[in-house]
């Protein structure tokens, strides 16, 4: 018996009980770390499955990104305006894309679309059995299919994450410094005034932890679903409300751990 199939009777069994979903969540978390350690990795779905990604996220995470850089450079720079301090704009500015903007629309496009797609992926595989079909081969599909998603979703989180906090300071920048009217030189000069190296650290842990769950979480909705076509749509909408509210708990404790690291310095 492959681990795979252990996994999937695992979850038949446990799916009844109030509690299921999380015993057949940890087993495969298990089994896909152990299987990530086992050489060799599969470089070619890796590198197919970073492209796809990327190709399904990068596009919804800048549309996500403009607005909320706006609408967050805009509330700030109303405020330090009431109380005469416009020309710190950019230390706000920077404060807020490092440690909120990039990890929050991360996780808004993360689960809504990298996630979404993995699991409709596996899923349509395991309704057409293609997943019994690789068992029967002798392969096992949690390191063939399972890990290189996973890992492909770690790394595309953690270059949305990037790719969102630059975002966040040049249009800040274009925002605070053409349209309400910052000294651009004071803008710049302030970036690093409250950022530093600890709210980045912080910050990239959360992008790679976002990434981690939505890869595990996809993958886990994908291989258990039921029910045929009809099964992968609710398994599809089951993995952006498990994502979305795994990630929220998951960056406000990484957050309390990061404004307690960053008070300490």
């Amino acid at each position: 018996m492959t681990i795979s199939t252990e996994l999937g009777r695992y979850v038949g069994h446990q799916l009844s009980r109030p509690l299921g979903h999380v015993g057949g969540f940890a087993r495969m978390s298990s089994l896909t770390a152990k299987a990530a350690f086992r050489w060799p990795l599969q470089w070619r779905e890796l590198i197919l499955q970073s492209w796809f990604l990327l190709s399904v996220t990068m596009l919804p995470t800048i549309l996500a990104a403009i607005p909320l850089t706006v609408l967050l450079t805009f509330t700030l720079n109303v405020l330090l305006g009431e109380f005469g301090a416009a020309d710190i704009s950019g230390a706000g500015a920077a404060l807020g894309a490092v440690t909120q903007l990039g990890p929050l629309t991360t996780v808004l496009v993360v689960a809504g679309t990298g996630s979404t797609a993995i699991c409709a992926d596996l899923g349509a595989r395991t309704i057409r059995e293609e997943i019994d079909a690789l068992e029967v081969m002798g392969i096992d599909p949690i390191r063939r299919l399972v890990v290189p998603r996973v890992l492909a979703a770690t790394i595309v989180g953690s270059l949305l994450n990037s790719l969102v906090i630059i975002v966040g300071l040049v249009g800040g920048f274009v925002f605070s410094v053409y349209l309400q009217h910052v000294d651009g030189g004071a803008y710049l000069s302030t970036l690093t005034l409250v950022t530093g190296l600890p709210e980045v650290i912080v910050a990239t842990a959360k992008a790679v932890s976002f990434g981690l769950i939505a890869g595990l979480v996809g993958c886990y909705r994908g291989l258990t679903v039921s029910g045929g076509a009809k099964g992968v749509g609710t398994a599809v909408n089951e993995t952006v409300v498990l994502c979305v509210i795994a990630l929220f708990a998951v960056n406000v404790i990484l957050t309390t751990v990061g404004v307690r690291f960053g008070t300490g310095h």
